[in-house]
């Protein structure tokens, strides 16, 4: 029987473990948080249930149908996959335990095929006062909305780029947040540019059409401002965020003179789109497209033999993407052709990925609201000042040198906050380097008593 591992138990993961079970393969999913769904179905602690869970999410109806779908699939939550090796076959290094806990159980699986559904996190741009305490990503904010009915503030202002800040600004206001605004950094012809052309092609993703009105209606009932060509450039405060400033923007992204306005706010969620998470299908030997995601063909399958990818890994296409991807890659993974519809569905979904991306994508102006002090690497708290600098003395096109010499990227999270950022301002060019912020020879910190502990291997013929 074909052992299928899955690694991910988002809205990919999931059904590309539902699609492989149903082709009758053996099948195993892994993930790394204490439950199903991933970030997208993210539930509320099981000490605080709520009464009409529903009504939290979109698409509730669809994951609990694939939950209640994975009979016989072996479902492993807290494991952290640390490693994947591909020299003999496939072999995925995992710690199964609460994160960061000494004693972890270590396994080793040696699927005939795997499947990699590791999604993606936000891209938060830096500002003046973006390190101050009450500033959060988009998806940190809603996160502790959705996972723990917090809301990270009473005055919350949303802001960056693409469709996401919609379903934030919706999570805030259920929490209790007074969301004061939501400022979108493209401008009304960008966006014209992006979703206006041939817009029949759209008809395939109409459901999104839904979920815009109901965000619509929330937004209007809540009299949420929502401003199209302005950002915040500055949050300012004594010891916390009391402030932001916005300001409009050049179709560069570069701010306006003179339309600078301050608002009061306890909490700013910011979010400049998703950037994929590479380090395990960069570890396995996946391609890398030169639009820095998995480059995958018809049948999601990577340029490694028997791994295959879906989700957000491929393009940041949303649920509906992923759900039709995993489906594509958890079949073919388990030797069962596609399904037409589902083959159908996906051209939809990847036409809306490229129109996210044409409306909403980062424009290099955004560079000019920086200053010298500005914090780029949070972690280190490394300055745009020096890290222009040492890139300028050191004349490196090496960006491993460049960061030992500043030490950018080199924190606790290792460059996932910053590593696009560092990149982008230093000139560097990951395309054609080997040594990318998303390069990790360990894909996530260990402890070295983890390594040297044995672990248990689960071979192709090895029921666990």
């Amino acid at each position: 029987m074909t052992h299928v591992l899955v690694i991910g138990a988002g809205p990919a993961g999931l059904s590309a473990a539902v699609a492989a079970g149903d082709a009758g393969a053996r099948v195993t999913l892994l993930d790394s948080g204490d439950g199903l769904g991933g970030q997208y179905w993210r539930h509320l602690p099981p000490q605080r249930p709520a009464q009409r869970e529903a009504r939290l999410h979109h698409g509730w109806a669809a994951f609990d149908r694939l939950r209640g779908s994975l009979v016989g699939v072996e479902v492993v939550t807290e494991a952290q996959v640390w490693a994947i090796e591909t020299v003999d076959g496939i072999a995925v290094h995992v710690l199964i335990g609460p994160a960061d806990a000494g004693g972890r159980a270590a396994r080793t699986f040696a699927p005939d095929a795997l499947v990699l559904a590791t999604g993606a996190h936000d891209r938060t741009l830096p500002f003046p006062g973006w390190n101050l305490p009450g500033v959060f990503s988009a998806g940190a904010a809603q996160a502790l909305a959705k996972g723990e009915r917090v809301a990270v503030g009473r005055r919350a202002v949303v802001a960056g780029a693409g469709p996401f800040l919609l379903p934030v600004a919706q999570s805030l206001t259920a929490a209790g947040a007074h969301v004061v605004g939501v400022y979108e950094a493209a401008r009304p012809a960008a966006l014209a540019r992006g979703w206006l052309p041939r817009p029949w092609r759209l008809l395939g993703a109409a459901r999104k059409g839904g979920e815009l009105a109901g965000y619509a209606a929330h937004h209007l009932g809540r009299r949420v401002p929502y401003r199209l060509g302005r950002a915040v450039i500055e949050a300012r405060g004594d010891g916390r965020v009391e402030a932001v400033v916005t300001a409009r923007l050049n179709a560069d992204w570069s701010p306006i003179p003179g339309t600078e306005r301050t608002v009061a706010a306890d909490a700013v969620c910011v979010s400049h789109g998703f950037t994929p998470r590479l380090e395990l299908p960069i570890a396995a030997g996946c391609r890398i497209g030169p639009d820095r995601f998995v480059a995958v063909d018809a049948d999601q399958r990577t340029s490694v033999e028997s791994v295959y990818a879906a989700g957000e890994i491929t393009g940041i296409g949303g649920v509906d993407a992923a759900l039709v991807e995993g489906r594509i890659a958890g079949a073919r993974a388990a030797g069962a052709p596609a399904a037409a519809a589902d083959l159908k569905r996906r051209t939809a979904t990847t036409d809306f990925a490229r129109r996210i991306d044409a409306a909403h994508g980062i424009r290099r102006g955004w560079t000019s609201w920086l200053r010298d002090d500005t914090v780029v690497c949070r972690c280190e708290e490394v300055a745009y000042g020096p890290l222009r600098d040492a890139a300028a003395a050191t004349d490196q096109a090496s960006l491993r040198s460049l960061k030992l010499t500043s030490r950018a990227g080199l924190g606790i999270c290792q460059a996932r906050m910053c590593g696009r950022t560092v990149e982008e301002l230093t000139g560097a060019d990951p395309a054609r380097a080997e040594d990318t912020t998303d390069r990790r020879p360990l894909a996530a910190p260990i402890r070295l008593g983890d390594l040297a502990a044995p672990a248990t291997t689960c071979g192709k013929d090895t029921h666990v």
